[in-house]
């Protein structure tokens, strides 16, 4: 039972991504450890049409990379109650924001990720994937 317990309550492990403006599910994504720091990518994605989509807006390494197995949490640190101070890629439009993700303090279950760019940021909350 504690086994369980500790489980549910850090960020690691399966996740189904929402769409914060329609509430469709989108994808699942698998977060992880990696010499101590947390990534993230893309294991599956709902929609069938979305599935052979490569990100051809990404720069760099990135650039034409297929969106599943596609690696888009970066580099986060435990500080302060939650993970940041990496970047997470938005695979649909190339873009690279600053990060944080955390816990909802209420349902650990439910996990929020934050992208920052200057002044501005945009919320997710992800369903964790029993």
């Amino acid at each position: 039972m504690f086994q369980t317990y500790a489980q549910t309550q850090d960020v690691y492990g399966t996740w189904t991504t929402v769409d914060d403006e329609t509430g469709e599910r989108k994808a699942t994504v698998e977060i992880y450890e990696r010499n101590g720091k947390v990534y993230g990518k893309v294991i599956q994605i709902t929609r069938e049409s979305s599935r052979n989509n490569v990100c051809d807006l990404c720069e760099g390494e990135d650039k034409d990379k297929p969106v599943i197995g596609f690696e888009f949490i970066k580099g986060l640190s435990f500080k302060n109650g939650k993970y940041q101070g990496g970047t997470i890629t938005d695979p649909g439009n190339g873009k690279v924001y600053r990060s944080k993700i955390w816990l909802d303090p209420d349902n650990p279950n439910r996990l929020n990720l934050r992208g920052y760019i200057l002044f501005f940021y945009r919320t997710q909350q992800w369903i964790r994937v029993e």
